[in-house]
């Protein structure tokens, strides 16, 4: 682990220099990490979802591929980066395919019983775009909650990884984690009220 944690390290900032065969050498050591992410919000969606796991670490790929001054110096950086590719791919992903399903128009979100409800029924493509303009709003106000939340729902790591990713403490993520949620459900069940 701390041996591929160095050459992972090494590889960022190579590539960070502008060395592509330093990206090309990176992707092969963290595949399997982005996969098993990309696949955790899959296991949620519906059987007929046309969008595999695959097409997120691609994408994750490409974005890192056509980044000129992107500076990843870590791991942490690393991983933060890849979420924020994934969460972005995976909600622009979602607001084409309710364009063309619903005509463009977005549904209320039925939000009853808070975030935990969210997390556990399927995302539909209504939902996902309200929770990211959720996340949005909560990211300008408490960035760390919004990563935690974005590393919790979107890539399904449990709170030791995000501890180690955000270089906090368990108990810090557990009480970002607290916070986020109870902010979220007001301000999606807010939304649902107002619409």
């Amino acid at each position: 682990m701390v041996r591929d944690e160095r050459e992972i390290t090494g590889l960022l900032e190579a590539w960070s220099a502008g060395d592509i065969a330093a990206l090309d050498k990176l992707v092969p050591l963290v595949f399997d990490d982005l996969h098993r992410m990309a696949r955790y919000f899959f296991h949620r969606e519906s059987d007929t979802h046309t969008l595999q796991p695959t097409a997120l670490v691609s994408e994750v790929y490409f974005r890192l591929r056509g980044q000129e001054k992107l500076q990843l110096e870590s791991r942490v950086d690393f991983f933060n980066f890849a979420a924020e590719v994934m969460r972005h791919f995976l909600v622009d992903y979602a607001r084409k395919r309710n364009a063309v399903k619903r005509g463009g128009g977005v549904s209320a979100l039925p939000f009853d019983s808070g975030i935990s409800s969210l997390l556990a029924d399927t995302p539909t493509s209504a939902n996902l775009i309200d929770l990211n303009d959720a996340l949005e709003e909560l990211e300008a106000m408490e960035p760390r909650q919004a990563r935690v939340v974005t590393l919790r729902f979107f890539l399904g790591l449990q709170v030791t990884e995000i501890a180690e990713l955000l270089d906090t403490s368990e108990s810090t993520v557990k009480r970002e984690w607290r916070t986020a949620k109870f902010w979220l459900r007001r301000r999606l069940g807010d939304q649902t009220s107002d619409s």
